[in-house]
């Protein structure tokens, strides 16, 4: 979830086996186009498929394709207000023993601010909160960079 350029997609495409594939979702056709134009040249267009819609309704439309427990992994770094929502259909499309990757978790420091109330925050230490509450996954929080939080399904 969350495209932008294709940074993360790019890397991750380049590891898969051939007949691996990725779901990206973005919004934005403008950024997306930066990241269409790197997949083609590094050879690895076909592998990704690009769904230009609201993440959330991507999401359902696969869970309505019955595919559940069918993800190996999910990439969290999209707009910080539906990580919660991103991270519920996560747990549902990825299968047990898959990986969700939650980028910028600690927020260049501001979930750690008690004074700050900007929507995001809140989301992203609401978010903090309810995965260190969640038996249903094994968490390890890397802090590097803006924090990365790897979620392990159970």
């Amino acid at each position: 979830m969350g495209v932008f350029t294709g940074y993360s997609s790019l890397a991750v495409a380049l590891a898969l086996p051939a007949d691996g594939t990725i779901v990206a979702c973005d919004v934005s056709d403008e950024y997306t186009s930066v990241a269409r134009r790197y997949w083609k040249e590094a050879g690895v267009d076909n592998m990704i498929d690009l769904r230009l819609k609201p993440a959330l309704e991507t999401l359902r439309e696969l869970m309505a394709e019955r595919r559940q427990g069918t993800f190996d992994m999910a990439f969290i770094d999209a707009d910080k207000s539906n990580y919660e929502g991103y991270y519920e259909c996560a747990m549902e499309l990825v299968r047990p023993g898959g990986l969700i990757l939650i980028d910028n978790v600690l927020w260049s420091g501001r979930v750690a601010d008690a004074s700050n109330d900007e929507p995001d925050t809140k989301a992203l230490r609401k978010l903090n909160q309810k995965l260190l509450a969640d038996s249903r996954v094994s968490l390890s929080m890397l802090p590097v960079a803006d924090g990365l939080t790897l979620a392990l399904k159970r």
